[in-house]
């Protein structure tokens, strides 16, 4: 079972430190005020509720740090409160931060406005999407390590620094000794089309959601079936998904997971296979996205030398958990042992695919092979570190 497997590989002490997750990503300051209707222009609100929190790249690194790998943050830092407010966060979470310190310029912060129905975001960029093309100069993961790029750090002046540390290192996938997930937003519109050319030549982990994929296909000129655009639930809906992510990541000629909330993830695996694996019930609640805890996650178990599949199934448990344990609405990603033991209690009892939009566990409780042969996928993964998961 694969809870004996997780009991003996990580309980006791003494065993290897893991590689870190590395964050390209920016990280800024979210305000966030709930209103009962969103002001006309020229006109007023007040806001029942208001909220704070450290967005952006964090809740990535948050995530990896909590599942148990080390974790850095090489994006730029500004000065001043909201700056002072980044950095506070980081020490918390023991995150080191290895980018650049702007002393001219504070970070920036989004204001979210939430009427209950849609939110509505005012950005103000700072400290962190500025930089050139020496930005990520530090930046030298090693053998193991997982490093993230996240959309927002390919459109603003920071995309010199990507563009910079791909001709210094990135370019050539079967000669790269560590793993790029690159968590694209559906701003990737506005990417140049020589970055996102470099992007695919370099066969990153691809992790995206439904929208984002859209966005992504559209930019390749991959064909898409636009009547599946708003499903939600039942079979046309997990077909829609699986087609989508074949074809995407046939484009992409690279590994993808496309994530689906409660429905799991579709994974295209090196040689084009496409596997579902299955998410976990959990009690609708209305919060914001868990796919940086997702991607957090999921980072922290390649670094850790877990499989491809078994790194995705250990993620969206703790998205799950994440949205179960929410703080005012954002998603709060679990330690790694609560997510374990959520995987472990589904492959004891069978659970784990949610069948529709009631919530319920389903048969489920596999992902396209049987448990043995996942053990034995993790252990190997585990002994041999470094996967290559490009294809």
């Amino acid at each position: 079972m694969l809870h004996d497997f997780i009991s003996r590989t990580f309980g006791g002490t003494g065993r290897p430190q893991p590689a870190s997750v590395l964050s390209l990503g920016q990280i800024w300051v979210d305000v966030m005020m709930d209103v009962n209707e969103m002001p006309p222009a020229g006109g007023f609100a007040a806001a029942k509720q208001i909220n704070s929190a450290i967005g952006g790249s964090f809740r990535v690194l948050q995530a990896a740090k909590r599942m148990g790998s080390p974790a850095q943050h090489a994006g730029i830092i500004g000065s001043g409160l909201w700056g002072a407010a980044v950095r506070k966060a980081l020490a918390h979470d023991g995150i080191e931060h290895i980018g650049q310190d702007r002393l001219d310029s504070d970070t920036g912060f989004r204001l979210v406005l939430n009427d209950g129905e849609r939110k509505t975001f005012i950005a103000t960029y700072g400290a962190e999407s500025g930089g050139d093309s020496d930005c990520f100069d530090g930046v030298k993961p090693t053998d193991g390590d997982v490093v993230h790029i996240s959309g927002n750090t390919l459109m603003d002046h920071s995309a010199a620094g990507i563009e910079a540390l791909f001709d210094r290192t990135m370019l050539d996938p079967d000669a790269r000794p560590y793993t790029i997930v690159l968590n694209p937003t559906n701003t990737l519109e506005l990417v140049s089309d020589q970055l996102l050319e470099n992007l695919v030549l370099a066969r990153p982990i691809w992790s995206c959601n439904r929208q984002e994929a859209h966005t992504l296909a559209d930019r390749l000129g991959v064909p898409r079936d636009e009547s599946t655009a708003k499903l939600t639930v039942g079979g046309a809906f997990d077909d829609a998904m699986e087609q989508l992510c074949g074809s995407l990541g046939e484009a992409l000629r690279a590994t993808l997971v496309l994530r689906a909330g409660a429905r799991g993830a579709w994974v295209r695996e090196p040689g084009g296979t496409v596997t579902h694996v299955p998410g976990f019930p959990v009690k609708p609640v209305h919060t914001r996205s868990a796919g940086a805890c997702h991607t957090g996650a999921f980072c922290a178990m390649l670094a850790q030398g877990w499989s491809l599949l078994d790194a995705v199934r250990i993620a969206n448990a703790a998205a799950s958990l994440a949205i179960e344990h929410h703080v005012s609405g954002v998603p709060d990603c679990p330690d790694r042992q609560g997510a374990l033991a959520l995987v472990a209690a589904a492959e004891r009892g069978g659970a784990g695919e949610n069948d529709g939009a009631d919530g319920t566990a389903g048969d489920g409780g596999n992902v396209g092979e049987t448990s043995s042969s996942r053990q034995n996928k993790a252990a190997e993964g585990a002994a041999d570190g470094a996967t290559d998961y490009r294809s």
